[in-house]
């Protein structure tokens, strides 16, 4: 079983039954050590005290497995504000916010997060500044992005 495999089992039980999600696990390995790092969320928001005790659990785990068998650093947090969206959960959480989402087309679409649907996400772009020659439809303003057309989805933080 590889290794992200192996962390998602011991982490399982932490998961509170679903109240925390699993964002992302990176393994990085350097000639001195790894550095193993999980990201984790709930629908609510992650405190650092969460992270903490998850941490100081999952560590205890790890050791007594000695499923690592090299120098590692282990650390749990959360996703920051520059860590783009991966599922459908995280846009459910982010409903109302503003996002920044570069497509695969390479097109950038930017507005609020009005809608999350089974495999897709509703924005409202704002209107054009410049009124345009031809009207606009509503549906111009409220474009449906399927979620496989979607290489990266960031929150814009707004500091007005």
């Amino acid at each position: 079983m590889a290794l992200k495999e192996q962390i998602t089992t011991f982490l399982e039980p932490y998961l509170e039954e679903g109240k925390y999600f699993i964002v992302d696990i990176h393994v990085k390995a350097s000639k001195v050590s790894q550095k193993v790092m999980i990201l984790l969320d709930s629908d609510e928001g992650i405190t650092i005290q969460e992270c903490a005790d998850i941490s100081r659990a999952l560590g205890n785990d790890l050791e007594a497995s000695e499923t690592i068998d090299t120098p590692y650093t282990l650390e749990v947090s959360s996703p920051g504000l520059d860590q783009p969206l991966h599922l459908l959960r995280q846009y459910t959480k982010n409903v109302g916010r503003e996002l920044k989402v570069s497509l695969v087309s390479g097109e950038i679409v930017s507005g609020t997060l009005v809608e999350v649907k089974e495999s897709s996400i509703v924005l409202q772009v704002p209107a054009p500044k410049k009124k345009p020659k031809v009207p606009l439809e509503e549906s111009a303003l409220r474009p449906e992005l399927p979620l496989e057309t979607i290489a990266k989805a960031i929150v814009q933080v707004s500091f007005k």
